[in-house]
C-alpha cells in the first residue's frame, strides 16, 4: 500500500454546476477548471504520480475553513476544538467532486478506482484542503498473499 498526503492552499472551493449557452450547449466555468488544474499541480508537487489502473484507492479530504474574524474569543476556541463546525457553502460533496475531478488522469487512471471517500469540514487558522490518498490491495493480491477464504 502506498500513501500520499498533500495540501491545496486557500479557501476550499466546490465544483460549480455546468453553465449553459443560449444554444443549449453546456460548459464548465473557468474558475472550476483552474481549480481542478491547481489540485493536480499540488498533487504532483508533493511527489504524487499516477496510480496503476485497476488499483483501488481510498481518499480522505479535510476542508479547512477560515475562522471568521468577527467571532468572539469563546467561539473561536470552540471552532479550534471542532465543537463548532462549518455548515456553510461550499457543500462537502462539491468540494469532494472538484478534488476528485482534479485528480482524474493525474493521481489515478480513472476515478472509478476510488472505492472509499471520507470528506470532512472543519475550522482552522489557514484555509486549505488536505488530501490523503492511499492505495489498497486488490482482491487478487490478497488471495495470492495467502488470505484464502
Amino acid at each position: 500500500m502506498r500513501k500520499i498526503r498533500f495540501i491545496i492552499p486557500g479557501k476550499p472551493k466546490g465544483k460549480a454546476r455546468p453553465r449553459f449557452t443560449k444554444n443549449g450547449g453546456a460548459y464548465t466555468p473557468d474558475d472550476t477548471i483552474k481549480y481542478e488544474k491547481f489540485v493536480g499541480i499540488m498533487y504532483r508537487s508533493a511527489g504524487g504520480r499516477e496510480i496503476e489502473a485497476k488499483t483501488p484507492v481510498r481518499v480522505h479530504i479535510t476542508a479547512i475553513y477560515p475562522i471568521p474574524q468577527n467571532a468572539n474569543k469563546a467561539v473561536k476556541a470552540l471552532m479550534h476544538e471542532a465543537k463548532i463546525l462549518p455548515v456553510g457553502k461550499p457543500d462537502i460533496d462539491n468540494v469532494t467532486k472538484i478534488v476528485l475531478d482534479g485528480l482524474n488522469g493525474i493521481a489515478w487512471h480513472d476515478d472509478a478506482q476510488v472505492v472509499s471517500v471520507l470528506a470532512e469540514k472543519e475550522y482552522g487558522e489557514d484555509a486549505c484542503v488536505i488530501v490523503t490518498i492511499e492505495t489498497l490491495p486488490t482482491g487478487i493480491e490478497q488471495y495470492r498473499g495467502g488470505a484464502r477464504g
